[in-house]
């Protein structure tokens, strides 16, 4: 009985330690894998903290290479100063005036001096080119209408033309004047007849219609706004103003 009772014990002890032995040693992996696993985590959330700290200085460069850069990188460019000393706007690089220019401005645009009798204006005046479009209406209106008139004929013939143009009764213009129909029998069309600029009947023409056109010799006829040539008789019942050279003028 005592010899059964030790067999006993001993395989129950056996067991026992062999239990115990593959507990530990599951127990073992067990914790040994976590450990691994907890190790790695923490491993990953350094890694992750590290990567965020770091990564905005890799993005670019600094502020003091980008300045750096930019001036390496970019010419200076000089920039004029518009301003003088006094502060006032100024234009660089102006053009200089030249004696040529100031004599051709003189020669294509005479002054003209408000007094004076009839004949010097015209002198002072006299030009092939008339300068615009208009004045050249009104030069043509004064050429073919009176060119061998006297100077007084000439200038009131182009005040008639003028008075049309500021009445509201005419077209406002000079060549609106000329081109109406039925009013001027050298205009065809809507063209004005071709005249050499070299001629001096042209010449003065030009010189009597910026006389007119300015205002700066007074004519008899006033504010006429008709004429016709002496030899015809229109019968018109309008009021006789004036008879000069070989135009009679009315209004």
């Amino acid at each position: 009985m005592p010899r059964e009772t030790g067999n006993i014990r001993g395989a129950l002890s056996g067991s026992f330690r062999k239990y115990s032995t593959s507990l530990i040693r599951a127990f073992t992996a067990d914790f040994a894998a976590f450990m691994l696993k907890l190790l790695r985590s923490a491993l990953l959330v350094c890694a992750a903290l590290s990567f965020v700290s770091i990564a905005p200085a890799q993005a670019g460069p600094s502020a003091d290479s980008m300045g750096a850069a930019e001036e390496a990188a970019l010419p200076t460019v000089a920039v004029p100063d518009l301003l003088n000393s006094e502060d006032e706007p100024q234009l660089s690089g102006a053009p200089v005036s030249t004696p040529d220019a100031e004599i051709s401005t003189t020669a294509d645009a005479p002054v003209a001096r408000p007094s004076g009798d009839l004949a010097s204006m015209v002198a002072d005046l006299r030009s092939s080119e008339a300068g615009s479009r208009e004045l050249e209406c009104l030069a043509t209106g004064i050429y073919f209408e009176s060119k061998s008139e006297p100077l007084a004929g000439q200038l009131a013939v182009g005040q008639v033309i003028a008075n049309r143009a500021n009445s509201g009764r005419f077209p406002s213009s000079y060549c609106g004047v000329l081109f109406q129909r039925g009013q001027f029998s050298f205009v065809r069309g809507h063209r004005l007849p071709a005249v050499s600029h070299s001629n001096r009947q042209w010449q003065t023409a030009v010189a009597i219609a910026k006389i007119v056109h300015q205002d700066l010799h007074e004519s008899p006829v006033g504010k006429a706004l008709f004429f016709h040539a002496r030899y015809v008789s229109p019968g018109w019942r309008l009021k006789r103003v004036a008879s000069i050279g070989n135009h009679v003028f009315y209004r």
